[in-house]
């Protein structure tokens, strides 16, 4: 499946949003949203919340994409995120404020770098683990 690549840039501004709303106010019930938008995204990419935003909203006012991008490295990308939301999660509602703020900042670190540069860290690693089990990328 191939992606407009502006999609998950604009999905990775909303979760840089809402992820640093989460280190300001320490909203675990926040970061536990974020966490179900990673996992609905990373099942379908196509249907995540963002993606519809993107997609009903957004897209119908801009231009065919000039180039298209594979969906597996975005949607591992995704995993990623629901890990490190699901231990901020985890971290916040329990009691341990700290585990949620190093693990959101983590993720927020990763989001923001897609959203300002184009620059997607769960597709690096996604790609680098192609390499090493020596598959190629789809």
């Amino acid at each position: 499946m191939q992606l407009d690549p502006r999609g998950p840039r604009f999905a990775a501004a909303l979760t840089t949003v809402v992820l640093v709303a989460v280190l300001v106010t320490g909203w675990g019930e926040l970061a536990l949203f974020q966490t179900l938008v990673f996992a609905l995204t990373a099942a379908d990419i196509r249907r995540g919340p963002y993606a519809l935003l993107y997609r009903f909203l957004v897209a119908p006012r801009l231009g065919p994409p000039a180039e298209r991008e594979d969906a597996a490295p975005v949607r591992f990308a995704q995993l990623v995120g629901f890990v490190f939301l699901v231990v901020a999660s985890i971290g916040y509602l329990s009691g341990a404020p700290t585990l949620g703020m190093i693990c959101t900042g983590f993720a927020l670190f990763a989001a923001f770098l897609n959203a300002a540069f184009g620059f997607c860290l769960g597709c690096e690693m996604y790609l680098a683990l192609r390499r090493l089990t020596s598959r190629p990328a789809a």
